[in-house]
């Protein structure tokens, strides 16, 4: 009797694997690879609420710019992105003007960024010029960075204002370097990345807003809660006064020939297609009458293919008109 080896076992435990397999049509398993880095990811509902809410944000701020600066600008949302704060973070250009602005709702901050090639177009407008940048790129002096904290500031208060519902309020800081950002924020956040486009006088250049993503998602929530408001919202029209309602009626207008004699010999006579010749002066104005009130004398006219009246001399003014 011969002893069978381990390998030997081993393979004819396999077959028979295979043949039950086979035999009860168990399908063989399918295994993908995990990226653990995409769970929790915005679903494609909550991103068009939040496109929806900033692309409004986004026009109520090129109303109010082009007003404070005086000059042709406009403000576009480009998208809107999920990332880690790292991955922001490294992708930032160190030249970039960056301001911190912290959020009253929670302890948490928003970044602005604004691209440097913007900025001193933006400084030379509310300083009186044409928004030409001559001298090109340089480091902000004091003036400078005062100047743009009014912008930023217009800015924040539009932000307040795309996020009414959540009643938040911004604290807006300094700009501060790229290069302590990180400060800002916990390492492994994850954040949210608006990413919008500003033309200034020809000069167009990117403007991003960061946000921690525990604070987009409660956005998300109340932009979408106030989506449904509006759907369900019954609308009612206020009704018009009585004297909107009665000048909106119809009433009957004559223009006509009055105190006009005919013979009867020409009325007995009268077949379709006759002209019955009036016994009244072609200068001689009509009658414009209104619910048997004669108001105007009147010259029957032409109105491109419209019949009209010309108005002459007030004859009587009606009672209705009386004070």
């Amino acid at each position: 009797m011969s002893v069978l080896s381990q390998e030997e076992i081993d393979a004819m435990v396999k077959a028979a694997r295979r043949g039950a397999a086979q035999a009860g049509g168990v399908k063989p398993r399918s295994v993908y690879t995990c990226n653990f880095r995409s769970a929790g990811r915005l679903s494609n509902e909550n991103a068009r609420s939040l496109t929806a809410l900033h692309e409004t944000f986004a026009r109520n701020l090129t109303s109010v710019l082009d007003a404070y600066l005086g000059a042709n600008l406009e403000v576009k949302l480009l998208s809107l992105d999920q990332l880690s704060i790292e991955d922001y973070i490294s992708a930032m250009s160190p030249s970039s003007y960056i301001v911190p602005c912290s959020l009253s709702t929670m302890e948490s901050t928003m970044i602005m960024e604004l691209d440097i090639g913007l900025v001193f177009p933006i400084i030379d407008l509310l300083a009186g010029g044409s928004g030409a940048d001559l001298r090109g790129p340089r480091e902000l002096s004091e003036i400078d960075e005062e100047i743009m904290q009014s912008v930023t500031s217009q800015i924040a208060r539009q932000v307040e204002r795309a996020w009414q519902p959540l009643d938040v309020s911004l604290t807006v800081s300094h700009c501060v370097k790229s290069s302590v950002v990180h400060q800002y924020f916990p390492p492994n956040e994850k954040a949210l990345l608006l990413m919008f486009e500003i033309d200034v006088t020809g000069t167009t250049g990117p403007f991003n807003i960061i946000l921690p993503m525990s604070f987009a998602s409660i956005l998300t929530r109340q932009a979408k809660a106030e989506q449904m408001r509006k759907r369900g919202r019954v609308r009612f029209f206020p009704r018009a006064n009585i004297r909107e309602r009665i000048l909106d009626c119809d009433v009957l207008v004559s223009a006509d020939v009055p105190n006009t004699r005919v013979r009867v010999s020409d009325l007995v006579r009268l077949e379709p297609g006759q002209i019955l010749r009036l016994r009244a002066p072609v200068k001689e104005a009509g009658m414009l009458t209104v619910e048997g009130h004669d108001l105007f004398q009147a010259v029957p006219v032409r109105n491109g293919s419209q019949k009209a009246a010309q108005l002459g001399q007030r004859i009587q003014r009606p009672a209705w008109t009386k004070e």
